[in-house]
C-alpha cells in the first residue's frame, strides 16, 4: 500500500490485522467466551446495584450512626476514589496483566464492600467506602479492556450496548432493593449481600480471562514489574484530580465558599499537580499512566474531550431535572424520580442501537453526529418549553434524545478512541476515556449547582425584601420544603426564582452541547475489522476520510 500524507505514522488497533507479537487471545472456545462475558456482565451489574443501593441507604446509615451530618460523604468519598485511581488500571493492565488487575480492582472493592458492612461508625464507614471506590473504579476499564482484547471492533459497539443494558439495569434494581433490604434486614445486609456475586464474578473473571501474547513473552519478575510503575506520574495524578474533586464537592456540599482558602489551595494545588504530571509523563516516565503522544492524536483528544463535555451535560441535567419538579412545579420527590424513568430507558436502547448500527455498517462518523443532536434538542427544549404549565407528555419526553444520543455517542467515542490508536494502548486510553467521564461527572454536578444557588440568591433577593427577608431567603437556600410552607405570594416568588434559575443551567447545557457537537467534527473515521485474526501481515491503516 502505497504511503501518502493520509497514512497515520502509527498503525492503530483498527489494522485489518496486527503483527503476531501483539497477539491477542481470540480464540478462546465457547464455553469459556460465555463464562467471561457471564462474569463482566455479572460484575457490571453488581458496580451499579452497589451505587444505587447505597444512595438509598445514606439516610438510614445517617440515622444509625447518629452522624446525619456527614452521611453525604458516603457516596463522596466512593466518587472520589474512582476519580483518582479510574486512570491507573490502564497501564497496571499492561505490568500486571489483565488478570492481576481484576484481582487487584476485585479485592480493593470486595475488602471495602465487607468492612462497610461491618464499621463501628461513621467516619470508618466514610474510609472504607474510599477503598471500595479505589477497586470499583477499575471495573469498567479492566473490563472494557478486556472485551477489546476479545471482540472485533465492529462487533464491540454491541457489546458495549449490552454492558450498558445491565448497568442500566443493575442501577434500576437498586433503589427499591435498597429500601426493601433497610425496611427488612438492615442496612449492613445491602453491604454483606453483594459479596458471593462479587466473588463470583472475579472469580469466573480471572479463570476464563487469556492475557495477551505480548504479556504472556515478558518474563520479568514481579520486583521489575513494580519498578515499572510510573509512582510520580500516578501520584502527580491522584493529586491533581483528588484535589479538584474535593474542591468541588466541599462547595456543592455547601461546607465551604468559594472565597474560603481551603477551596483555593485545594485548586492551586490540583493545578499545580497537574503541571508537575504532564513534565513527568513527557520527560521521565518509562510506562507513563498518559503517553503524552496520545493526545497528540487528533481522534483520541477529541474522543476524550467529547466524553467530558458529554459527562458534564448528561449529570447536570440528571442533577437539576429533579430540583425542577420539586422546587418549581412542587411534586413530591417519587414524582419528580419517575420523570426520570425514560431517560434511563432511553440510554440503555441507545447503546444498543449504536452498537447494532456499527456492526452492520463498521462506521461511526455520521451516527455520532447525528446523536449529538439529542442531547442539543432536550436542552433546548428544557431552556425554552419547560415551565409550570408544561405538558406532562412533554416533560415525560423530553429527556428521551438526550438519554439516546448520550449511551450513543457513548459508545462511538470509545471505538473511535481504541480504533486509533496502537493497540498497546488500548488500555491507557481506556482509563483515559473513564476519567474524562467521571471528572465530568463531578464538575458537572458541582458547577450547576453552585450557579444554580447563586443565580437563586440573587434572583430571592431581588423579590423578597422587607423585614425578615433575610431570614426567608436563607430558609428558601437551605430548604425545598420551607417553600411548600411559605404563603402563596411568597410561595410563587420562590419557585419563579427557582425556575430562572434552573433556565440559566439548562441554557449553559445548550451551549455545550453545542460545542460537544463541534468537538465531533475532528473525530477521523477508521475501520472497524469484523476479526481478531492475527495471522496475516500487517497493513497500514489509513481513516476512511481525512476531516482535517
Amino acid at each position: 500500500m502505497e504511503n501518502n500524507e493520509r497514512t497515520p505514522l502509527l498503525i492503530p488497533v483498527g489494522a485489518a490485522a496486527v503483527d503476531a507479537s501483539a497477539a491477542v487471545p481470540g480464540d478462546l472456545s465457547k464455553t469459556r467466551f460465555r463464562l467471561l462475558m457471564a462474569g463482566l456482565w455479572t460484575m457490571t451489574f453488581v458496580a451499579a446495584l452497589d451505587g444505587t443501593i447505597v444512595a438509598t441507604l445514606v439516610s438510614s446509615i445517617g440515622s444509625s450512626f447518629s452522624a446525619m451530618e456527614s452521611a453525604g460523604w458516603i457516596g463522596t468519598s466512593y466518587l472520589l476514589a474512582s476519580c483518582c485511581f479510574t486512570p491507573l488500571y490502564g497501564r497496571l493492565c499492561d505490568i500486571f496483566g489483565r488478570k492481576g488487575s481484576i484481582v487487584l480492582a476485585g479485592s480493593l472493592f470486595a475488602s471495602g464492600t465487607l468492612l462497610c458492612g461491618l464499621a463501628a461508625n461513621m467516619k470508618q464507614l466514610i474510609v472504607f467506602r474510599f477503598l471500595a471506590g479505589m477497586g470499583g473504579g477499575g471495573f469498567a476499564v479492566v473490563g472494557s479492556v478486556i472485551v477489546s482484547d476479545i471482540i472485533p471492533l465492529k462487533q464491540r459497539g454491541l457489546y458495549q450496548g449490552y454492558t450498558n443494558l445491565l448497568f442500566g439495569l443493575g442501577g434500576a434494581l437498586g433503589a427499591p432493593l435498597g429500601g426493601f433490604i433497610s425496611d427488612t434486614i438492615g442496612w449492613r445486609a445491602a453491604f454483606l449481600g453483594q459479596m458471593p456475586l462479587l466473588i463470583s464474578a472475579v472469580s469466573v473473571i480471572f479463570f476464563n480471562t487469556k492475557e495477551p501474547a505480548s504479556y504472556l513473552s515478558n518474563k520479568t519478575s514481579t520486583a521489575e514489574k513494580l519498578k515499572k510503575i510510573d509512582y510520580l506520574g500516578s501520584f502527580t495524578l491522584v493529586t491533581s484530580v483528588g484535589s479538584l474533586c474535593l474542591a468541588l464537592s466541599l462547595k456543592t456540599k455547601g461546607l465551604a465558599k468559594w472565597s474560603d482558602g481551603s477551596i483555593w489551595g485545594m485548586l492551586l494545588t490540583s493545578a499545580v499537580s497537574m503541571v508537575a504530571f504532564v513534565l513527568v509523563e513527557w520527560k521521565f516516565a518509562v510506562q507513563p499512566v498518559l503517553p503524552m503522544g496520545l493526545l497528540g492524536q487528533r481522534t483520541a483528544l477529541f474522543s476524550l474531550i467529547t466524553n467530558f463535555l458529554l459527562a458534564v451535560v448528561t449529570f447536570s441535567i440528571l442533577y437539576n431535572i429533579p430540583l425542577f419538579f420539586t422546587a418549581v412545579r412542587l411534586t413530591s420527590n417519587a414524582a419528580a424520580g419517575a420523570h426520570l424513568i425514560t431517560n434511563s430507558a432511553s440510554v440503555c436502547f441507545g447503546s444498543l442501537g449504536a452498537g447494532w448500527y456499527m456492526r452492520h455498517t463498521g462506521k461511526y462518523w455520521k451516527l455520532q453526529l447525528i446523536a449529538a443532536l439529542g442531547p442539543l434538542f432536550s436542552t433546548i427544549v428544557l431552556a425554552t418549553v419547560w415551565d409550570y404549565n408544561t405538558p406532562e407528555w412533554i416533560l415525560n419526553t423530553t429527556l428521551i434524545p438526550a438519554g439516546l444520543g448520550f449511551s450513543c455517542v457513548i459508545t462511538t467515542t470509545l471505538l473511535a478512541l481504541i480504533s486509533s490508536v496502537e493497540r498497546e494502548n488500548i488500555p491507557v486510553a481506556t482509563g483515559m476515556s473513564y476519567l474524562s467521564r467521571t471528572t465530568g461527572q463531578v464538575i458537572g454536578v458541582s458547577l450547576s449547582a453552585t450557579a444554580s444557588q447563586a443565580i437563586l440568591e440573587k434572583s430571592l433577593r431581588s423579590k423578597i425584601t422587607g423585614e425578615g427577608s433575610t431570614q426567608i431567603i436563607n430558609d428558601i437556600l437551605h430548604s425545598i420544603d420551607y417553600i411548600r410552607e411559605l404563603p402563596a405570594e411568597l410561595q410563587q416568588m420562590a419557585t419563579d426564582s427557582w425556575a430562572t434559575s434552573l433556565r440559566y443551567i439548562f441554557v449553559s447545557q445548550a451551549i455545550l452541547s453545542f460545542i460537544l457537537l463541534v468537538c465531533l467534527l475532528p473525530i477521523r473515521e477508521h475501520p472497524l475489522p469484523d476479526s481478531v485474526d492475527n495471522s496475516t501481515p500487517t497493513q497500514p491503516s489509513t481513516p476512511v476520510e481525512e476531516r482535517a
